[in-house]
């Protein structure tokens, strides 16, 4: 297996792991909802101005799949629509109090990820970390570039 492979392999594996570690934990304090849910919330969390398209790209779902989600978070409570006074064409979405509270919990859930996981990271330099993120960076560059054609 050349390097290429390997790294690619390695991450891959590494996403799975973090995945099959994490997700139990997940689903316990949020049973109530799925993985895709708790994602596409936080999405809308961090989306100004959070619409079908913007979703659609963050989650890398389809846009029907989003409106999918979009109405069965609203169904439960989560997330309501609404409207720009300037623009009634367009429909976005916001967190209810319930859709933030389901928030609150996946962050900190997040937050008690990073802590069981900071020795990774205690040691880590500036400069090992920018490469990291050089490397990332080109490599999503790339893909996004590859589904532009």
């Amino acid at each position: 297996m050349d390097r290429r492979q390997q790294l690619v392999s390695e991450l891959m594996d590494l996403c799975h792991e973090i995945t099959w570690l994490n997700k139990p934990i997940l689903e316990k304090a949020l049973s109530d909802y799925t993985l895709s849910e708790i994602e596409l919330i936080e999405h809308i969390a961090l989306i100004p101005y959070a619409n079908v398209t913007k979703l659609a790209a963050a989650s890398y779902m389809t846009r029907g799949a989003i409106s999918k989600l979009t109405k069965k978070l609203m169904n439960k409570g989560l997330i309501e629509s609404y409207q720009q006074t300037d623009n009634k064409k367009e429909i976005y979405f916001r967190l209810t109090n319930k859709g933030q509270q389901v928030n609150q919990i996946h962050q900190e859930l997040h937050h008690t990820f990073l802590e069981r996981d900071q020795i990774v990271f205690e040691n880590m330099t500036d400069d090992e970390f920018d490469t990291v993120f050089r490397f990332i960076g080109r490599y999503r560059h790339h893909l996004k570039n590859i589904t532009r054609e």
